[in-house]
């Protein structure tokens, strides 16, 4: 990968936010490949699609970009938050790709966070454009990358360095059987990995995700079992390999080095 934009294409443009759209996008294309399948290059959509900014053609996953100046913040701005909603929760919602550059037009992180990440939670509505406003009553969305587990987080750059392209690979797929999950199955390992995450040491006990049984409790009123739902979630994950059972109450996290 060049981390440096080719500068000569944004000549012509006055604008900084002209300049880093037409920069990036041509960044992601000449550079990046696909996270699921390794096939190179990434393909831009002909037509301007809602959501989705690239594809490609050999596996078919879908990619929007996001990018801006500076560090990675917790909250990104998006678009329509009605067209979000609809397509997240469509069959062929986007992957997305986060990008940050230097004010000297180099990328410092580049990462994707996968589909089966894109819960509701994590999409925050906007107020409506003031009656005063061209587009009035117009409702926006950002997304809050800080509610998606470190397991979603999957850097192909990190701080400006390349991560190797068959951890990326490894890292995008091990979750990929959340997709086929129903939305409730789904959540309660989402919410899971989310505790196991605030616990800060890799090696981890039972009680220890036990003492979230009053959060989990508070999202799952209706459940009455929640510490054997939590068991079965460690379960899955330690089947997944996303973490592994050290014995007695015992489990370990694991890491594929580029969180």
């Amino acid at each position: 990968m060049n981390l440096s934009f080719d500068l000569k294409l944004a000549e012509g443009y006055k604008s900084n936010s002209q300049k880093a759209r037409v920069l990036t996008e041509n960044w992601v294309l000449s550079n990046s490949y696909c996270p699921n399948c390794g096939n190179l290059p990434l393909t831009d959509f002909d037509n301007n699609k809602p959501v989705a900014d690239f594809y490609c053609k050999s596996c078919t996953e879908e990619f929007e970009l996001k990018s801006k100046s500076g560090k990675l913040a917790s909250k990104i701005t998006d678009g329509a938050y009605s067209t979000m909603l609809e397509r997240i929760n469509s069959a062929n919602n986007p992957n997305f790709f986060f990008l940050t550059y230097s004010k000297n037009w180099t990328v410092d992180n580049f990462l994707i966070i996968p589909k089966q990440f894109f819960t509701e939670e994590i999409i925050i509505k906007r107020p409506p454009l003031a009656p005063t406003a061209k587009r009035a009553g117009w409702v926006g969305c950002n997304i809050d990358i800080s509610k998606v587990t470190e397991a979603g987080r999957v850097f192909l750059i990190k701080n400006s360095k390349i991560i190797d392209k068959c951890i990326v690979s490894q890292s995008f797929k091990n979750t990929m059987f959340l997709r086929q999950k129903s939305n409730e199955s789904k959540g309660w390992i989402l919410d899971v990995m989310k505790c196991v995450d605030e616990i800060k040491t890799d090696e981890f006990k039972l009680d220890e995700v036990y003492n979230f049984e009053n959060r989990l409790k508070l999202k799952y009123p209706n459940n009455n079992f929640i510490k054997d739902k939590i068991r079965q979630q460690l379960q899955i994950l330690r089947d997944k390999e996303i973490i592994e059972f050290v014995g007695r109450g015992k489990y370990r996290k694991i890491k594929y080095g580029n969180i």
